[in-house]
């Protein structure tokens, strides 16, 4: 389904930027709440080291707003137009969704940001 060595795979499944061989997290399952944001320090396959510098995720937190935004809007619109659920339907909907979203949404934001700076690597013919 999604090629090895794309950006979006990476984005999606949670492995590691570089080769990905590897998960960045401790646990792959983004709804343990405990264990949602631990991630492995370097990648077992290609060494990558996942906290580049000091706080380096923090800029994942712009990531994170620009996610929350557009799930607001996508659920404002099929709520609002598609149902035509008045306000309050449609606000409380799109609460619901931001906090069943909220542990996908922490994950996808790290592994966007992480991309932004990381390259895959290309396979030597």
């Amino acid at each position: 389904m999604l090629k090895k060595g794309s950006k979006l795979n990476s984005i999606l499944t949670g492995s590691c930027p570089r080769c990905q061989q590897d998960s960045m997290y401790v646990n792959p399952n983004p709804f343990n709440l405990r264990e949602v944001l631990k991630m492995k320090d370097k990648c077992a396959h290609c060494g990558l080291k996942y906290m580049i510098e000091p706080s380096f995720f923090y800029g994942a937190m712009y990531v994170s707003y620009g996610l929350n935004v557009l799930i607001g809007i996508g659920v404002f619109a099929v709520c609002f137009f598609a149902f035509k659920a008045d306000v309050t339907v449609t606000f409380i909907s799109i609460i619901m969704s931001l906090i069943v979203l909220m542990p996908l949404v922490l994950r996808w934001s790290r592994n966007i940001y992480i991309n932004m700076f990381v390259s895959p690597e290309r396979k030597q013919d």
